[in-house]
């Protein structure tokens, strides 16, 4: 059972998802400056490669349901404002990943937890965290759960 000071629970409540894999979790949650600084500790570049495709083909998925018949000049550029750094640190702060980052000290002293590109890159983490765990489908409920269209 958790502890009250864990702050995984309340995560997982706001993304609508039970993590399996905490060490996974961590992982998605941890800069590199943090990892560079903490070895053996392994950053989340690679698991945010994995969950933008994911978030990408969700995305895709929902604009060509819901506007397929516009031309792909209009459709792609709808894609890339979803997917925008700036949108998904929104999502982000909505799901309060800030607090819950590993940063090393250089991030850390420099506001590195509001900084859009590293909460985007958390975000997509913790997505393909979701796609690894629970495939596609639990993916799509989460994406579809903090989508703004």
């Amino acid at each position: 059972m958790a502890s009250p000071a864990d702050p995984i629970p309340a995560l997982e409540e706001r993304l609508g998802h039970r993590f399996k894999d905490r060490d996974r979790l961590l992982r998605a949650l941890t800069h590199t400056s943090y990892a560079n600084e903490q070895p053996p500790a392994l950053d989340n570049d690679s698991l945010a490669f994995l969950g933008d495709a994911v978030l990408s083909l969700i995305v895709a998925e929902h604009l060509w349901e819901t506007a397929g018949v516009e031309p792909v000049g209009v459709l792609t550029p709808r894609r890339a404002s979803v997917v925008s750094d700036e949108n998904l640190a929104r999502w982000a702060e909505r799901l309060e990943l800030g607090p819950l980052l590993r940063l090393g000290r250089g991030e850390e002293g420099t506001g590195g937890r509001a900084k859009a590109s590293i909460l985007a890159t958390a975000l997509e983490a913790v997505l393909a965290v979701v796609y690894l765990e629970d495939g596609l489908a639990a993916a799509r409920v989460v994406v579809k759960r903090l989508a703004v269209w």
